[in-house]
């Protein structure tokens, strides 16, 4: 009798030992966008596919240039949970932008695949807009100011 409890015992431990590692074979993360993004860019050849072939391996694209109806743009974004010591927040795993460029005629003329790492080197414009409609006039400037300088010293 003494022998069969610990062979069960033995086997009650196996069982739960391989649950509690198959739990931790797969990193959960959070996908937006287009998965596997590198691998259907690289099917895609410049100067001879067109925008159909790229609809059919890819799809309709997330966004479209505001000035020109031929770049395209398609984004995958891989979020993941951080270790213990990063308290569990969400790292950034992946983060790739692929723009396609098309002449008049719908075939590739230009593709550009970025990743995280070559996201820091694109160039932003440091110009700012003014808006004229947001600005206060002379009059709500000073009511403003009084009613700070009253609420402020309670």
């Amino acid at each position: 009798m003494f022998f069969k409890t610990k062979y069960h015992l033995k086997i009650l431990l196996l069982i739960s030992f391989i649950n509690l590692i198959g739990c931790q074979l797969q990193d959960p993360y959070n996908n937006h966008g287009i998965v596997f993004l590198k691998n259907r860019a690289d099917k895609i050849i410049v100067n001879k596919s067109n925008k159909n072939d790229v609809l059919d391996i890819i799809g309709q694209p997330h966004s479209k240039s505001i000035n020109d109806e031929n770049e395209w743009f398609y984004v995958e974004r891989i979020l993941t949970k951080g270790e213990y010591h990063k308290l569990g927040r969400n790292i950034l795993k992946e983060n790739n932008i692929l723009v396609l460029n098309f002449d008049k005629y719908g075939v590739i003329k230009r593709k550009t695949f970025l990743d995280k790492n070559n996201k820091n080197k694109v160039l932003f414009s440091e110009k700012k807009t003014e808006n004229k409609l947001t600005q206060k006039s002379f009059v709500e400037r000073f009511l403003s100011s009084v009613r700070t300088k009253m609420y402020g010293n309670k």
